[in-house]
Parts: structure tokens; C-alpha cells; sequence
């Protein structure tokens, strides 16, 4: 009767045992870091570009910086295109500042469909002092645009 408690016991203790084992194959990847900065008011009847496909940025004459960013609008008669910085409490601890691109949304819808779009602009004042790069950030994803290594 003892080796059958026992055997009995054994035989419990193995199947709890396989029940908590938890597989690691799928792990997840870490959300990205939440951004402390907030955006800036559109004006009436701006929106925030589709999509952005690249983005430099290069300090031009003293006091400015030339940004050029490639993307994309819903449709064509997307007009004055503009760079909205978000508006941070204190300066980013990694030095990317983040800018919303925006454009004026046309009177009338056109026909759909991907319309290529080019904004250069210049960024005066920026924070020279802290900045070591630019975040774009598009309705549907965000660009980062270091400045190059004096």
C-alpha cells in the first residue's frame, strides 16, 4: 500500500510539474518608448501626411536646418506643406527631436491613390545645442534622420 501512495504521489507531482511550464519561443519585442513630447495645433484643414518614405536633415546657414523629407499624401491637390515640432518639456534625453509633417488637405476630394510629396524646408530656430537628430512622424509611420558627424 505504500509504494502504491507513493507511486500515486509521484505520478501527481509530475503532471502539476508539466502543467506550469511556459515556452519562451514567441517572445514579444518591448513597445517602443513612449513619447513625452506632445504635438502642436493643425490649423484647419491640415493633417499629418500618409507616409513618409525618407528624410535628411544638414545644418545650413548659421542658425537653420535644412530638412528635406520624401513621402506620401492620400491624392493629389495636397498643398503647403509645413513642419510642426512637438512641443517637449525639456530637451530629449537622446538628442531626437520629433516633428509632426503636416500638409493642408486639398477643397475637394480628388481621386485616391498615393501622391508622391518632396518638403524642403529650413528649421530656424532649432535647438542646435541638443539636437543630435530629427523624429518625422507620418499618420502611419515615423522616419529618423540623424545629423551627420562633424
Amino acid at each position: 500500500m505504500r509504494r502504491v501512495l507513493l507511486a500515486a504521489s509521484l505520478t501527481a507531482l509530475v503532471s502539476l510539474a508539466a502543467c506550469d511550464s511556459k515556452t519562451d519561443e514567441a517572445a514579444a519585442p518591448p513597445p517602443p518608448p513612449k513619447s513625452m513630447a506632445r504635438s502642436q495645433q493643425m490649423y484647419a484643414g491640415q493633417e499629418m501626411i500618409t507616409k513618409i518614405d525618407s528624410a535628411t536633415i544638414k545644418v545650413g546657414k548659421p542658425g537653420v536646418l535644412d530638412v528635406t523629407v520624401l513621402g506620401s499624401v492620400d491624392g493629389p491637390g495636397y498643398k503647403n506643406a509645413a513642419l510642426l515640432p512637438r512641443i517637449n518639456a525639456a530637451p530629449p534625453k537622446d538628442g531626437v527631436y520629433e516633428v509632426d509633417v503636416v500638409a493642408d488637405k486639398p477643397a475637394v476630394a480628388g481621386a485616391g491613390g498615393a501622391t508622391p510629396t518632396e518638403i524642403k524646408k529650413g528649421w530656424s530656430p532649432y535647438p542646435a545645442e541638443h539636437l543630435k537628430g530629427v523624429k518625422f512622424i507620418s499618420r502611419t509611420n515615423s522616419v529618423v534622420a540623424m545629423l551627420p558627424a562633424s
